[in-house]
C-alpha cells in the first residue's frame, strides 16, 4: 500500500512538472511572436521613461526640507554664529538649482557619446546599462547622507537618462515601422513621462511626510531592478547574432547639420523652455502674490496631466487621418504654449494658474508627439534607419531647455521680473512657429521612399530591418546566401552593390 501511495505521488508530480513545462513553453513562444514581443518591450521602455521622470521630479518636495535640516544639523553642530548660519541659508538656494541642474547638464554632455554607441551595439545593451544606472543612482539617493552624496547620485541619473530615454525611443520607432503605429506608440510613451513627472511629487512628498527620505527612492529602484530583469526576459540582449551585420548609423554630427532634424530639434528646445524655466521659479512667485501654500503649490501641477494625455490622443489621431499635416500640429502647439506662457502672470488664485498651465502641457504634447516620429522618418529618408543618434539630438534639445532652467531663469526674474520671463518664452515660441513650415516638403516624401514595404513581403518585425531587406535582395541574386555573412558597407553606413550587377540594379540609392 506504502509502495502504491508514493507510486502515485510520484506520477502526479511528474504530472505537474509537466503542466509547468508546458506552461514555460507557451510563455516562450509567447515571447518570441513579434507582435506581443514589440507591445513588451513599450511596457518595459514605457516603465522606463516613467521611473526616469519620477526620478527626476521626486526631489522636488524632498530635498528642499531635507538640506535644510542638513544645515541645521551641522550648524548645531559647529556652533556656528548667526552670521555663518543666515550665510548657509542664502546658499541654500544655490544648492538646490545646481543639484537640479546637474542631471540634465550631465545628460546633455553625455548624449553625443551615447547616441553613437547606440547606432554601433543597437539598442538593447544601453537600455538594460541605462536602467542599471539608474537603479545604482536611486539606492545612492536613498542612502546618501551629505549634499555631495546627493549631487552625485543626482549626476549619475543624468548618465543613465542618456542610455535609457534614447535606446528606449529608439527601439519603439525601430520596432513600430508604419507611421500611424509609431506614432501612436511614441504618443503612449510621451503620456508615461508626463505621468511620471506629474505624479511624482506628491508621490515623494507622501512618503516623506509619513515614512521617511528612503522609503520613496526605495520603491523606484525596485521597480527599476523589475523592469530591467523583464528586459533581459525579452530581449536577451547578449544573445542577438545580428549584431554582427547592423548597418553603421548617419553620424550625429551630420545629423546635426540636416537643416530638418535642427529646425526640430530647435522646436524640442523652445516648447520645453516655459516648463523648464517654470518650474524653478513658480513656487516663490505664487508664495510671494498669492501666500500660496506648500501643497497649493504642489497641487497646480496635477491637474495639467490630462491636458497633455488629451494632446497626445488628439494629435495621434490626427496624425493618422492627415500625415501630410504633421509640421501644423507643431506649430499650433508653439502658438498654444506662447499664448499660455503668456497669460500666467495675470493669474491672481491657484486655481486661475491651472488653466495656463494646462495649455502649456496641451501645447507640449502637440509638439513632442508630431515631430518626434517626424525624426524617425527623416533618418528613414534621409540617412540610414538607425536611430540612436537622432533621438540622442532629441534628448540634447530637452536637455537643453531642462539645464539652463534651474540656472537662468533665477537670475531672469531677479534682473527683469516674473512678468518678462513669461512674456519672452512666450514671444519665442510664437516667433519660431513659423520654422515648422520648412517641414512641409518633408511630409511629400512618405508614399515616394516607401521602399522597405515593397522588399518585405511580411510584416517588419523589428530590429534593423534594413539588414533583412538587405540580405533579401542580395540572397535572391544569389551574393548572400546567410546571415553571417557580412555584407561591404560604405563610408556611409549603406551597402554596397557590387559591380557586376546591371546599371539598373545598382543606380539608385539603398536608402535615400
Amino acid at each position: 500500500m506504502e509502495s502504491d501511495g508514493s507510486a502515485g505521488l510520484a506520477k502526479s508530480a511528474a504530472l505537474k512538472l509537466s503542466e509547468m513545462g508546458e506552461r514555460t513553453k507557451q510563455l516562450g513562444s509567447a515571447m518570441q511572436d513579434p507582435d506581443r514581443q514589440r507591445k513588451l518591450i513599450l511596457v518595459i521602455v514605457c516603465v522606463a521613461l516613467l521611473l526616469d521622470n519620477m526620478l527626476y521630479m521626486v526631489i522636488v518636495p524632498i530635498i528642499p526640507d531635507y538640506l535644510a535640516d542638513l544645515e541645521t544639523e551641522q550648524a548645531a553642530r559647529t556652533h556656528a554664529n548667526s552670521s555663518v548660519s543666515r550665510a548657509n541659508r542664502d546658499n541654500l538656494d544655490i544648492q538646490i538649482g545646481v543639484l537640479f541642474a546637474s542631471k540634465a547638464i550631465l545628460q546633455l554632455m553625455v548624449n553625443p557619446l551615447s547616441g553613437t554607441f547606440i547606432d554601433r551595439v543597437g539598442y538593447d545593451i544601453p537600455l538594460l546599462i541605462g536602467l542599471l544606472v539608474m537603479f545604482v543612482s536611486t539606492c545612492i539617493f536613498a542612502f546618501a547622507e551629505n549634499y555631495g552624496t546627493l549631487f552625485a547620485a543626482r549626476s549619475l541619473q543624468g548618465l543613465g537618462s542618456a542610455f535609457a530615454d534614447t535606446s528606449g525611443i529608439a527601439m519603439i520607432a525601430d520596432r513600430y515601422t508604419e507611421e500611424a503605429e509609431r506614432s501612436r506608440a511614441l504618443g503612449v510613451a510621451l503620456a508615461f513621462i508626463s505621468f511620471g513627472s506629474l505624479v511624482a511629487p506628491p508621490f515623494g512628498g507622501v512618503l516623506y511626510e509619513f515614512a521617511g527620505k528612503r522609503v520613496p527612492f526605495i520603491v523606484l529602484a525596485s521597480v527599476c531592478l523589475v523592469d530591467g530583469v523583464l528586459l533581459l526576459t525579452v530581449i536577451r540582449p547578449f544573445s542577438n547574432g545580428t549584431r554582427a551585420n547592423m548597418p553603421v548609423g548617419t553620424p550625429i554630427h551630420r545629423l546635426m547639420t540636416d537643416p530638418y532634424i535642427a529646425v526640430v530639434a530647435g522646436a524640442l528646445t523652445v516648447c520645453n523652455i516655459p516648463l523648464a524655466f517654470l518650474e524653478p521659479t513658480i513656487s516663490n512667485w505664487m508664495e510671494s502674490t498669492m501666500n500660496a501654500s506648500k501643497w497649493e503649490m504642489g497641487l497646480i501641477w496635477l491637474p495639467a496631466f490630462f491636458p497633455h494625455v488629451l494632446g497626445v490622443y488628439v494629435t495621434v489621431r490626427l496624425a493618422a487621418k492627415y500625415p501630410e499635416m504633421q509640421w501644423f500640429y507643431g506649430a499650433l502647439g508653439m502658438v498654444i504654449i506662447g499664448a499660455s506662457s503668456c497669460t500666467v502672470p495675470a493669474c491672481r488664485t491657484p486655481g486661475q494658474l491651472m488653466l495656463p498651465l494646462c495649455g502649456v502641457c496641451f501645447g507640449i504634447a502637440l509638439v513632442d508627439t508630431a515631430l518626434l516620429p517626424t525624426l524617425a522618418f527623416l533618418v528613414d529618408v534621409r540617412h540610414v534607419s538607425v536611430y540612436g543618434s537622432v533621438f540622442a539630438i532629441a534628448d540634447i534639445s530637452y536637455s537643453l531647455a531642462y539645464a539652463l532652467g534651474p540656472v537662468v531663469a533665477g537670475q531672469i526674474v531677479h534682473n527683469l521680473g516674473f512678468v518678462q520671463l513669461n512674456l519672452g518664452m512666450g514671444l519665442v515660441n510664437v516667433l519660431y512657429a513659423p520654422a515648422l513650415l520648412l517641414l512641409r516638403c518633408v511630409c511629400q516624401m512618405k508614399k515616394s521612399c516607401s521602399e522597405r514595404n515593397v522588399l518585405l513581403e511580411e510584416e517588419p518585425k523589428g530590429l534593423y530591418d534594413s539588414i533583412r531587406m538587405q540580405e533579401r535582395r542580395l540572397r535572391r541574386k544569389g551574393l548572400c546566401t546567410t546571415t553571417d555573412n557580412v555584407c561591404p558597407v560604405d563610408e556611409n553606413g549603406l551597402f554596397e552593390t557590387p559591380r557586376s550587377l546591371s546599371e539598373e540594379e545598382s543606380s539608385g540609392p539603398e536608402f535615400i
